[in-house]
């Protein structure tokens, strides 16, 4: 494990976004550089569409498109 030294701001909007996400500050960071890598890594994928691939190999049972479209 590292330290990463981050801007003011963004360790203000991590702060922020991690009350409304009920995450550790540290746990926030961890989850924005996770997102940020895998849409680097399939820039033709949507936010959407990655966060459902991760649901599902982490085995999480997700409605059909249809059904979450009512």
């Amino acid at each position: 494990m590292g330290i990463v030294n981050i801007d003011d701001e963004v360790h203000d909007q991590l702060r922020r976004a991690s009350k409304v996400s009920c995450r550790s500050i540290n746990a926030q960071a961890e989850y924005w550089i996770k997102i940020g890598r895998l849409c680097e890594t399939h820039p033709t994928l949507t936010f959407t569409e990655i966060i459902e691939r991760e649901m599902r190999a982490a085995g999480v049972d997700l409605p059909s498109p249809a059904l979450s479209r009512t």
